[in-house]
């Protein structure tokens, strides 16, 4: 799977913008707040409908512009499609495919595979239980649309019991009314609780291995899943504690408050580990998380590095280098000095200033799409 190429129109920092990419390595240089995340986001949010920042769509169009345009073209398995996105201040989004309007962003999904990979990454582990989950999802909704509609409809429930606790404080005879409520979220929460325990199991058989390279044959990291309520006691969980959430005004049991655990044998890294070891496992939850995505798709994913070498020591940088070799990659950096000191090779190169990007003279392009 690759994306031959991407258009903007009044997208952030963008008037306008047409970039042909490489089926290899492709570099976009440049100082920093040029806009070269920008050219990322747009293509996670052309794959997946959302931004990997969880920016809104008002805050992505353009400031002095109503509406911003998306068009990506991509190929799989010799296949072109093309996929236009109309991003909207004031209304929903409006997607098509090949010309076609869809109404649900699940009919996107799965058409292009991207992994996002940010400075922001290499901290989920010392960071709190959010960003885990916001990983498991941010994954398993590109890969399985069931898992994206029980998310969607768990969050919508969540938000609406959210909101008649707070009301039982002055209308407190609504009270019966929690039971409904609380049915469909056990009906949807117990399906992502099932979801997320295979998500882990998959993730481990893969994970073992690469950290195990990736640390120098020192270490083996095991992802331990942490669910806030077990499937079998959820219900009664949840109907005890409605004096509590009533007196909190908040939704406390489910998996909305669920964790994740990385275990160096018997050491929570989480808690316990050092700044290099949990980078390292970081890494190795990126590289898994690719390896994944090939397994299920069987197909390989477009792989987005935002920043992510200067952030890395030489073994982690080498090792990241060399295990995407087979993958598209479309990397965001400030200099070009890595690349050059590791002999990696670069298959086209764009320089990005202020919302202008343009193919440095003297370069060399290898391998066009």
């Amino acid at each position: 799977m690759i994306i031959k190429s991407l258009e903007l129109q009044d997208y952030r920092n963008y008037d306008s913008l047409n970039l042909t990419f490489d089926k290899g390595t492709n570099i976009l240089y440049g100082d920093n707040a040029q806009g070269k995340t920008n050219i990322l986001e747009a293509i996670y949010v052309a794959a997946t409908t959302k931004s990997h920042k969880g920016s809104k769509d008002k805050d992505i169009v353009n400031f002095n512009k109503e509406e911003a345009h998306i068009r990506t073209y991509v190929e799989k398995e010799g296949i072109e499609t093309r996929v236009d996105m109309h991003l909207r201040k004031s209304k929903s989004k409006g997607i098509a495919i090949d010309g076609q309007k869809i109404k649900k962003a699940a009919d996107l999904l799965g058409l292009c595979n991207v992994v996002f990979f940010s400075p922001e990454d290499l901290s989920i582990i010392k960071e709190g239980p959010a960003e885990r989950r916001r990983f498991v999802d941010m994954e398993l909704c590109q890969l399985d649309n069931f898992y994206l509609y029980n998310l969607n409809n768990y969050n919508k429930i969540v938000n609406q019991r959210n909101k008649l606790l707070k009301d039982l404080f002055f209308q407190p005879e609504l009270k019966e009314t929690l039971n409904i409520w609380d049915s469909q979220l056990v009906s949807f929460g117990s399906k992502i609780i099932e979801r997320r325990t295979l998500f882990v199991e998959q993730l481990n058989e893969i994970i073992y291995d690469i950290h195990k390279k990736l640390s120098g044959g020192k270490e083996e990291l095991k992802i331990v899943y942490e669910p806030d309520v077990g499937m079998e006691e959820y219900e009664k969980k949840l109907f005890y504690s409605q004096d509590k959430d009533i007196k909190a005004k908040m939704t406390t049991v489910g998996p909305h408050r669920d964790d994740f655990c990385f275990y160096v044998g018997d050491v929570d890294i989480r808690k316990f580990g050092s700044q290099g070891q949990q980078r390292t496992a970081a890494l190795s939850l990126k590289l898994s998380e690719i390896e994944l995505v090939k397994r299920i798709t069987k197909d390989t994913p477009i792989l987005l590095l935002d920043d992510v070498l200067s952030e890395l020591d030489n073994n982690r940088q080498n090792y990241l280098l060399n295990s995407i070799g087979d993958i598209q990659t479309i990397i965001t950096c400030t200099g070009l000095e890595e690349f050059v000191n590791n002999r990696f090779e670069i298959d086209r190169v764009f320089k990005v200033t202020d919302g202008v990007v343009t193919i440095p003279e003297g370069t060399i392009e290898r391998n066009q799409v």
